[in-house]
C-alpha cells in the first residue's frame, strides 16, 4: 500500500461522489456527494489514493479554532474523514494520518496544531486516529450530531 494525499480540484467529483461508508458509518462522517457544496463551510478538501486509485477524503479547516472553544487560537480542524467501504480494515487510514503532518506542511505551512473529535460510538475510527499519532485530550465535545465526542490533538512541529 502506498497512500498519498492530494488537494481536490472539481475535475474529481464524480470519482469523489462514487465513494460511499457503510450505513452504519454515515452518521459519523456523511457520504461524500453531501460533503461537496455546503454553503458556507470554511473546510477544505482533500484526496486519499492508494497508489492511484481514489480510496477516500478528508477536509481541513483551517478556521476550526473559531468554532471550537477547545482548540487554541490558529489550530486547524480534521474533518469528514471517509476511507470507501471496499477499501476499510487495510490502514489505509493509520497511513493518511501518518502522511498528514509531512502534507499539512506543505499545504497549510502556517498549521502547528490539528484537532479533530471523534465520535464515542465509534472505537475503530479512534483507534485509527491515535495509530497514526494523534493524542486523546482527554476531554469531550458535547455539540456533536451524533453525541458526545473525544478529542484528539496532533502537534505539527
Amino acid at each position: 500500500m502506498r497512500v498519498t494525499l492530494a488537494p481536490y480540484t472539481p475535475g474529481q467529483r464524480d470519482a469523489l461522489v462514487a465513494l460511499a461508508v457503510t450505513p452504519e458509518q454515515e452518521q459519523f462522517s456523511g457520504q461524500p456527494a453531501r460533503l461537496l457544496d455546503q454553503p458556507g463551510d470554511t473546510a477544505d478538501l482533500h484526496l486519499i489514493y492508494d497508489a492511484a486509485a481514489l480510496v477516500g477524503m478528508f477536509r481541513i479547516d483551517p478556521q476550526f479554532a473559531r468554532t471550537h472553544d477547545f482548540a487554541p487560537a490558529g489550530a486547524f480542524g480534521l474533518r469528514s474523514v471517509i476511507v470507501d467501504r471496499a477499501h476499510q480494515g487495510r490502514g489505509i487510514g493509520t497511513a493518511m494520518i501518518r502522511a498528514l503532518p509531512a502534507y499539512l506542511m506543505v499545504q497549510y505551512p502556517a498549521a502547528r496544531q490539528l484537532y479533530l473529535t471523534v465520535n464515542l460510538r465509534n472505537p475503530a475510527a479512534r483507534a485509527s486516529y491515535l495509530r497514526g499519532g494523534f493524542h486523546d485530550t482527554g476531554a469531550q465535545y458535547l455539540g456533536g450530531d451524533a453525541g458526545p465526542q473525544h478529542i484528539l490533538r496532533l502537534d505539527l512541529t
